[in-house]
């Protein structure tokens, strides 16, 4: 049954609900992709990136300790978006019930492709399954990043953020090492990158013309044509042009880690940024931080995380039949 005639419902909503879901990678230009997807006329994107309503594992209760007072703030401020309008997007919801979920798309119109993005329906050993459950016709999306790669980028996200000053090898050792079960700075960190058990629950369960697996290196080398076949796949026009010019959670390194820690947990970096004026400000950025690209994990450090990997990515390389040698250089 085509996007076009699948109007998903059910007894309990009167609106219209997804029809697709991006379900992952972390890190893999997941935020970048639901932006460009929002600006198509005919795609309808879910105003909450990331409701992660269809993964259990990430419900409040389910963090650890030093976290679970951010968690329940975040939870009463979702409360409040979803009694307005929600015509701003934002990143992010927990412990969102179905009768919140549905909300999210009250605003839907003639749109024919209706999605969402929850990067944690990928890792989630739930979400395969409860979205089969309700929405058995929807379209499953994924892109795969190099896994190494991947834990890397997620690494500098948190340098950036002031949540780390370690270096990569110890936040690796110490995702290693954690205790697993709670969410937390260093779990599922590392989990998120084995990909077979979660690309092989939407196999098992979805057709197999339902479900489209890009690869990020390709998706990143040849973007407009890559974004062409996705539309295709939603069913919607093809030939659309998307703008692609604005960079979504693309990582800049601070210089000094200690002291962009500090900063940060101060508060004064976003005090600084909220008084300076646009020269200034411009100025402090290039000489605080230095580009993403400027920073690559050491080979010790790829290899050592890729002892950990190598296994899982010649299960996935052959689940899908694809060459994946690059991701083991």
């Amino acid at each position: 049954m085509s996007h076009s005639t699948y109007h998903a419902r059910t007894d309990s909503t009167p609106y219209r609900l997804p029809n697709f879901f991006l379900v992952g990678a972390p890190k893999a230009g997941t935020t970048s992709l639901y932006h460009y997807l929002a600006q198509h006329p005919e795609i309808y994107m879910s105003p909450i990136k990331e409701p992660r309503h269809f993964s259990t594992e990430t419900r409040p209760e389910n963090f650890c300790d030093k976290r679970r007072a951010g968690v329940e703030a975040a939870f009463r401020e979702q409360q409040k978006y979803l009694q307005g309008p929600m015509t701003e997007q934002r990143a992010g919801a927990l412990g969102m019930d179905w009768d919140d979920y549905v909300k999210l798309f009250r605003n839907v119109k003639a749109e024919t492709a209706i999605g969402e993005a929850s990067v944690t329906y990928l890792w989630s050993k739930t979400a395969a399954a409860n979205i089969h459950a309700k929405i058995p016709h929807a379209k499953i999306l994924m892109v795969l990043r190099d896994p190494v790669s991947r834990a890397f980028s997620e690494y500098l996200e948190a340098v950036t953020a002031g949540a780390l000053r370690c270096s990569f090898r110890k936040y690796v050792e110490s995702c290693l090492s954690c205790e697993k079960g709670k969410i937390s700075l260093w779990w599922p960190t590392l989990e998120t990158g084995l990909y077979y058990e979660g690309v092989k629950r939407y196999l098992d369960r979805f057709p197999r013309e339902s479900i489209c697996v890009l690869l990020y290196d390709k998706y990143q080398a040849e973007q407009e044509s890559v974004l062409s076949d996705i539309f295709r796949f939603l069913g919607v026009d093809s030939s659309f042009k998307p703008d692609t010019s604005k960079r979504h959670h693309e990582p800049r390194v601070p210089r000094l880690i200690s002291l962009n820690r500090l900063l940060n947990k101060r508060g004064a970096l976003n005090h600084l940024a909220s008084i300076c004026p646009p020269g200034p400000k411009s100025l402090f950025r290039k000489l605080w931080v230095r580009p993403r690209s400027r920073v690559a994990v050491s080979p010790s450090d790829r290899e050592f995380l890729l002892s950990y990997y190598r296994d899982d990515i010649g299960k996935v390389a052959q689940l899908l039949s694809c060459d994946l040698t690059a991701w083991l250089r």
